[in-house]
């Protein structure tokens, strides 16, 4: 192929991709498969890489980001990115209509409703219809630039769609982090004993703000864009000019109303102040917008916001209830969470009994005391939280809360450790909550698969039959027959799932023995790259940290993991027992042909896997994905929500049918 037929190539896939990100993320009307999608980004790959003379800062290759890091350099706005008057009632918003009205005496006034979002504010810009910058708040004045990890965000455009466009402008909106996305990435950070983040504004702040835009790829922020500036706008009018973005290829939120008089703006308020908890996103007002550019520009500004708009606040929803007293927990790292038992109290339409503290900090700064009372809400409305003391009605017997120096299980004294908010018990191998924790991680199904109870676990530390992991592999019938509600069948089960999880895979038994940070998939990741526990054990900082998506602080905590000679017997323990500690060649050829050719077609959504995840594990494993049924379809990968034609069409080919589940046991058998 001549490199005039290779830039054209180039040039047809990339205008392929952006209509096919902008029909999927934007508009939600997918004309292809992902598969297919997949096939044309890697060949564009192919090309750009063998071609770099025809590189694109904007090509849709963009988009999966890189491992590069480097500091964000600050940036002025050309536009000062001013933040909005705050109101709290009704008469506000009344009082701000009064004053619009007594400055323009003579003029028709029209509003522009819209919610405001809970996220990070950012503002694009454009120049000959492609994304130039993306910049974050900052102080209204200066802000980060963030470009390499937005483009990784498929709802932004990185080029245009149209013509019509300004040659220079700037686009404004908010970054969020959808509910359900959300949820999920807590559950992992919880899995792998994280920090969770308290709401999804944290979560959609602090990856934005990660150094990698590859791991920012991964999670799914979104965008919604609510505000056009410019010197060469189409329109006279806000609002005309976001109905304009839309046809641009911006998402521009839907549920925008222009409005003629105040009683207009109320009923918008009312409706989203009962619907917003109906949103797959958190938002904490709605802004009111004078639509007119020429009215604007009359009003002017104040010296911190301007005077043509304002934001109304909803009241988070907030109980006031009785602080009765404070527990501490240990978790299987050893981490001290205080944990608040209040008088139980109905919020968000549940009873909350107990709210997390988080630390020692947030108990300070908040002057939280017992018998206390107290202000409650959720967070995000998900997590509950106290969030004030009503310090008039506090007794004058009521003192300090000071804060515990020893481990409340062991008595062992706490360390704090520089850099971290939380206090730590260091007593790995003899706090009781520790080793029963790791235990429980230890046999999780994800784990080592044993079929054992949490009681089970209480009971076997409890009466010392175990100490750790590794003393699973040295119970005895007998052993298990001592405990209360074991019988001869149920003990025997047990030992055969101890017996069966020797052949568990070695990426598994990484994950089971539990490095802090080294969750599920990053304990795939590394097996996979250095192939056994004595390579792990004996890898530097640099060798750990040249493993895609393996940071300082995951290496760093995998290295003081090896350094503790508890681990290490626990480590000989388990090879002693028979448990998979090395992939061997012949494993890694088997598994990457385990599926032979065989075809899948995808239909539906997944609860565990995500359908990419589960079309890169098909191939992964020598299967092949297909975008069409036809009689050389060899199964149906099933999720919930599947198209009646498409189920139709498999039953009358006789194509079998399998779900996520008879999926993961046939790579993993």
């Amino acid at each position: 192929m001549s490199k005039e037929n290779i830039k054209n190539r180039i040039e047809i896939l990339r205008a392929k991709l952006h209509d096919h990100n902008y029909k999927y993320y934007v508009l939600a009307l997918p004309e292809i498969s992902d598969f297919e999608y997949d096939q044309l980004l890697k060949e564009l790959i192919d090309l750009e890489e063998s071609n770099p003379e025809f590189s694109d800062p904007n090509s849709p290759t963009q988009r999966v980001g890189n491992d590069i890091t480097s500091e964000f350099t600050q940036v002025v706005h050309k536009y000062p990115m001013l933040s909005l008057s705050n109101s709290y009632s009704k008469e506000e918003i009344a009082d701000f209509e009064i004053r619009i009205k007594k400055i323009l005496p003579d003029e028709s006034i029209e509003y522009v409703c819209e919610l405001k979002y809970d996220g990070v504010a950012i503002g694009l810009s454009y120049s000959g219809g492609e994304l130039k910058q993306a910049i974050t708040r900052g102080d209204g004045v200066q802000g980060d630039d963030v470009t390499n990890n937005v483009k990784t965000i498929k709802s932004i455009p990185l080029k245009l769609k149209t013509e019509n466009y300004p040659q220079e402008f700037e686009i404004r909106g908010e970054i969020l982090f959808p509910h359900e996305s959300f949820n999920k990435l807590n559950k992992e950070r919880e899995s792998n004993e994280e920090p969770l983040f308290a709401n999804p504004r944290n979560a959609a702040a602090g990856t934005l703000k990660l150094q990698k835009s590859s791991i920012v790829a991964k999670r799914p922020l979104d965008c919604l864009l609510y505000f056009v500036l410019g010197e060469d706008l189409l329109f006279n009018s806000h609002y005309e000019n976001l109905l304009q973005a839309q046809n641009w290829g911006f998402k521009v939120p839907e549920h925008i109303k222009l409005c003629k008089n105040i009683n207009e703006i109320f009923e918008f308020i009312d409706y989203w102040d009962s619907e917003r908890k109906n949103l797959p996103y958190d938002i904490d007002g709605v802004v009111i917008k004078v639509n007119s550019y020429k009215h604007q520009k009359d009003l002017g500004f104040t010296a911190k916001s301007p005077r043509w708009a304002i934001a109304y606040k909803f009241k988070a929803e907030q109980a006031k209830t009785k602080l009765l007293s404070i527990d501490y927990q240990v978790g299987r790292t050893g981490a001290i969470t205080p944990v608040a038992n209040l008088e139980p109290v109905q919020l968000a339409g549940t009873v909350v009994k107990r709210a997390s503290l988080h630390n020692s900090d947030q108990i300070e700064l908040l002057d939280i005391r017992v018998n206390d009372f107290v202000y409650v809400e959720k967070g995000g409305e998900i997590i509950p939280k106290i969030v004030g003391v009503d310090k008039d009605v506090r007794s004058p017997e009521i003192t300090p809360v000071k804060y515990i120096s020893n481990c409340p299980e062991c008595k062992t004294e706490l360390v704090r450790i520089e850099g971290e908010a939380k206090h730590y018990c260091p007593n790995e191998t003899g706090c009781p909550p520790q080793i029963k924790g790791r235990i429980e991680h230890f046999i999780r199904r994800k784990a080592m698969n044993i079929g054992a109870a949490e009681a089970t676990v209480d009971a076997l530390v409890d009466n010392n039959l175990i100490h750790d992991s590794a003393d699973l592999y040295s119970l005895s019938k007998d052993d298990i027959l001592s405990l209360e509600r074991f019988a001869e069948k149920s003990a025997n089960n047990l030992i055969q799932s101890i017996e069966d999880s020797k052949k568990v895979p070695f990426h598994s038994v990484l994950f089971a023995i539990g490095i802090r940070y080294v969750g599920e998939t990053v304990a795939k990741t590394i097996a996979f790259e250095l192939k056994s526990i004595d390579n792990i054990r004996n890898a530097s900082l640099e060798q750990l940290t040249e493993i895609n998506e393996i940071g300082e602080r995951i290496a760093l905590s995998i290295i003081d993991y090896f350094k503790n000679e508890k681990n290490l017997a626990i480590i000989e323990k388990l090879r002693n027992a028979g448990v998979q500690l090395e992939i061997k060649e012949d494993q890694i050829q088997q598994a990457d042909n385990k599926l032979n050719g065989q075809s899948f077609i995808i239909s539906g959504t997944f609860e565990k896997n995500s359908r990419d995840e589960l079309k890169e594990l098909i191939e992964k494993y020598g299967g092949k994905n297909t975008s069409s049924i036809s009689a050389k379809t060899n199964y149906l990968l099933a999720g919930e929500n599947i198209g009646p034609s498409k189920l139709e069409k498999v039953k009358k080919l006789n194509i079998p049918i399998i779900s996520e589940d008879d999926f993961i046991k046939m790579i993993e058998d």
